[in-house]
């Protein structure tokens, strides 16, 4: 069985208008892979969209209150409240430790060093994981030509 070592899927989108901040979450989430387009459980936007607001207040949270929050969120939104179980929220923190978009210390959850998420993209993902990605690639496509 062939398993990536990492992955990552990109997608574009129109230029970002006026929109309210969860849809330009939701935005960032489809644009990373996060969120696959057309899907219903979104869950990861309001997990995402927690963190980002406790990084204003350089606050830490447990997976509980991350819940509790998103909770919250999708209330206010006017949303299902599907999702929140405690192991599904931990299966999506998980997916924003392993693009490197958030830290987990002592059981509390940060966006990496409560860096702006413009920091995260470039020095997480534009520089480290898309070169060693398309670096490994290019390995493939070598030996292939060889």
């Amino acid at each position: 069985m062939d398993l990536p070592l990492s992955e990552i899927t990109l997608r574009k989108y129109e230029k970002p208008y006026q929109e309210n901040k969860r849809e330009l979450v939701r935005k960032i989430c489809l644009s990373l892979g996060i969120l696959q387009p057309g899907d219903k459980r979104d869950i990861i936007v309001d997990i995402f969209f927690v963190l980002i607001n406790a990084r204003k207040e350089k606050k830490e949270l447990t997976s509980e209150e991350i819940k509790d929050k998103a909770t919250e969120e999708r209330k206010k939104a006017n949303l299902e409240i599907k999702g929140v179980a405690e192991s599904n929220i931990r299966r999506q923190l998980k997916r924003l430790r392993d693009l490197m978009i958030i830290e987990k210390n002592n059981n509390l959850y940060r966006l990496s060093e409560f860096e702006a998420l413009s920091i995260i993209f470039e020095e997480k993902i534009n520089n480290f994981l898309l070169p060693s990605i398309t670096s490994r690639i290019k390995e493939y496509l070598s030996v292939l030509e060889e």
